[in-house]
């Protein structure tokens, strides 16, 4: 990262964060701090950005120059299947709105955080950019990864019609401290840390996990995610997408024993193949993002797993509650 003196291209813009609250935000706001940069979070209670009135307004009263537009509506297998449409017309809602008032009122640039839930099922290893539209996602996420998908189209017709300077990342699972750890919605390491560390103190004997195991993905540590997406909001004006990652995969099997060793939990591990995998492999080409941002991944899984679960136990366990 660069030092807190660094001149920063975003030097006397006035830069909103949407989802500036979340766990990606509060990384991305922390990095714009140590470039000098104080960025406005619009808050759901005032602004909800699946209307379009209320994104009409945002603009208007906070008048940015820069967009980085990271909420959204997103869960694990088990949201995704409860809530398809939900999370397909919200961010797709969101999206459609904030682009084109972007458009209207002239921003200078506009960095839209996607999900790799949009690339194929069956995509080759490692996945390229290059291969985004060839097939259909995996079924338990696609209304979600083809909201986010359809959000790269507009950008890009609207840079070719318009003009629009904008920038579109795909980042592999984000994990870190304050990530969402509640038990209805988090994804796929908080959940496995908060479940083998409440194993672990209440002296259960096992834990349940679902499906096989044999399925793969690749983690990225938050704080490395927030200074690619800071790094694109600086530099990047054509929507081609970039892969964010560590260009390292692991099994879903592995990564569960690794949590419980953090977390002193040395009960078995039982599988419930009647529940779905997801998609079957998941790992990243990172070379784009090298090459257009001069990015890549400082933070190696152990050492992010070990900060994360310290975290978690001394902000979210240690309090008794499901959210930090």
């Amino acid at each position: 990262m660069p030092p807190e003196d660094a001149r920063t291209p975003l030097a006397g813009a006035r830069v909103v964060v949407t989802g500036g609250a979340g766990f990606l935000g509060r990384a991305v706001l922390d990095v714009l701090r140590a470039r000098g940069i104080e960025a406005t979070v619009p808050r759901r209670k005032e602004y909800d950005l699946t209307n379009e009135e209320h994104v009409d307004r945002m603009y208007r009263s906070l008048r940015p120059d820069i967009v980085i537009h990271l909420a959204a509506e997103v869960g694990g297998i088990g949201a995704n299947q409860a809530m398809p449409g939900r999370f397909l017309y919200a961010n797709l809602a969101m999206a459609l709105h904030l682009i084109e008032h972007a458009r209207r009122n002239g921003i200078a640039r506009f960095v839209q955080v996607g999900t790799i839930c949009s690339y194929p099922k069956h995509t080759p290893v490692p996945f390229r950019e290059e291969d985004l539209w060839n097939g259909y996602p995996e079924e338990t996420n696609a209304p979600y990864g083809i909201a986010k998908k359809a959000a790269l189209v507009m950008l890009d017709a609207y840079h070719r019609q318009y003009g629009l300077a904008s920038a579109y990342l795909l980042p592999a699972n984000l994990y870190g401290p304050r990530d969402n750890f509640d038990v209805r919605t988090s994804h796929v390491i908080p959940a496995l840390i908060r479940r083998c560390s409440e194993a672990s103190l209440g002296g259960e004997r096992s834990i349940q996990c679902w499906g096989t195991g044999e399925a793969t993905r690749e983690f990225l540590f938050v704080t490395d995610a927030a200074e690619a997406v800071v790094r694109a909001a600086e530099s990047i004006d054509v929507p081609v997408p970039i892969n964010l990652g560590t260009g390292v995969e692991i099994k879903i099997r592995d990564l569960v024993q690794r949590i419980a060793r953090h977390c002193s939990f040395d009960g078995a591990i039982e599988w419930d193949p009647t529940k779905p995998d997801g998609q079957p492999r998941r790992c990243l080409d990172v070379q784009r993002a090298q090459t257009m941002l001069g990015w890549r991944a400082s933070t190696d899984l152990s050492d992010g797993l070990r900060r994360t679960v310290e975290w978690y136990r001394g902000h979210v366990h240690a309090q008794g509650v499901a959210q930090p």
